[in-house]
């Protein structure tokens, strides 16, 4: 009798796991559409936490006014300058494009003079590397550029036709950003007492995730920031058409670790000095090496410190392999995947050699900023 009564509460038990599984896939699918809003609220409420709780402890039991006021923080300080930044870019863009259509910037042209001005032994090394059909090469390259640039007009175009889609997402951002503000360790316990793992390792496995999104937000984005505007205005200082477009693309290789701002800035330094403009060229390489380059170096260890741990090649594959999945919420998407592997693989080495807890990286609290 005992094993039959077992046997059907093992029974009821397994239909209703299967229930929640189907129940939270049919959630997931329900919210699929707002990911991207929910992704960037949950990223807003980890980076302003600080703040919103900094705000709390002048004003204790005002959760929502404390909530409210870090949300005006970050609609000031990073949705009206990204809108403003938009709109800049997307008036630059359109008149780069007419430009290039009306061809005022010929880029044919600057490839046959680049050829022309070419030395000696540049034309016969890349005589002996096979290439040799420059025409070809110069059709494929002008063709590529305008294409791209067409590629940046249309996908404003579109931004503009789906405002309104847009706006809800971005409604559904700031709402949840809120809530999460206001209830986010109620939220965290909620969570932390439903997960089916151990507490040592669930709770670790939260704070990885945690101080990752924070290391990539703070490591990444800032970064990407601080070296988009030096670049845009070198590229201004020296006469460069584009210094804003320039600039924004330098920002966003600046995201990809290991070649990041050179991709933009190298090949305009080697144009500058085969054409003749040394001086440009000189002041180009300088401040990409020694200026743009540096802020890396010198404000990634800052803002981040020891949080992360993860290579630099895991990062660039990551961060690649989560932009072709995931589009632009990738930057953030492939790192996280990457730490929260890393630390889940620690935690199965601890459990198969026996340790107990998880003493080391897995749980050191962030360091950096």
């Amino acid at each position: 009798m005992d094993n039959g009564k077992s046997s059907a509460a093992h029974i009821e038990d397994g239909v209703f796991l299967g229930f929640v599984l189907i129940v939270s896939i049919a959630f997931a699918l329900v919210i699929e559409p707002f990911f991207a809003a929910i992704l960037w609220g949950v990223i807003a409420a980890i980076l302003f936490a600080p703040v919103n709780q900094a705000l709390l402890d002048m004003m204790p039991r005002r959760r929502n006014s404390s909530a409210a006021l870090t949300l005006l923080l970050i609609i000031a300080l990073v949705i009206v300058p990204a809108f403003i930044l938009a709109m800049a870019l997307v008036q630059e863009a359109t008149i780069f494009t007419a430009k290039v259509q009306s061809g005022e910037i010929n880029f044919a042209r600057i490839f046959a003079q680049f050829q022309a001005s070419l030395p000696g032994w540049a034309a016969a090394f890349l005589e002996r590397l096979g290439i040799t059909n420059f025409a070809a090469v110069r059709e494929m390259l002008s063709e590529g550029i305008a294409s791209s640039f067409r590629t940046v007009a249309t996908q404003a175009l579109q931004i503009g036709q789906s405002a309104f889609s847009f706006l809800m997402a971005l409604g559904v951002m700031l709402y949840l950003t809120f809530f999460l503000l206001r209830d986010g360790p109620l939220l965290a316990a909620m969570v932390d007492r439903a997960a089916p793992m151990r507490t040592t390792y669930r709770q670790a496995l939260m704070r990885q995730f945690v101080i990752v999104t924070r290391a990539t937000i703070k490591g990444s984005i800032v970064v990407a920031i601080v070296q988009g505007v030096i670049g845009g205005m070198v590229f201004w200082a020296l006469g460069l058409p584009g210094a804003l477009l320039w600039g924004v693309l330098m920002g966003a290789f600046s995201l990809i670790p290991a070649v990041g701002t050179g991709l933009v800035w190298v090949p305009v330094a080697i144009y500058l000095f085969v054409t003749g403009a040394v001086v440009e060229g000189l002041i180009l390489a300088f401040c990409g090496m020694f200026v743009i380059g540096m802020v890396d170096n010198i404000l990634r260890p800052v803002l981040v410190g020891r949080d992360t741990r993860i290579p630099d090649y895991v990062v660039l594959i990551t961060t690649l392999g989560g932009i072709d999945l995931f589009g632009f919420n990738g930057i953030v998407i492939g790192p996280v995947i990457a730490a929260l592997f890393i630390a889940t693989w620690n935690i199965v080495t601890r459990m198969r050699t026996g340790a107990d807890g998880l003493e080391g990286p897995l749980t050191e609290e962030p360091s950096g900023g």
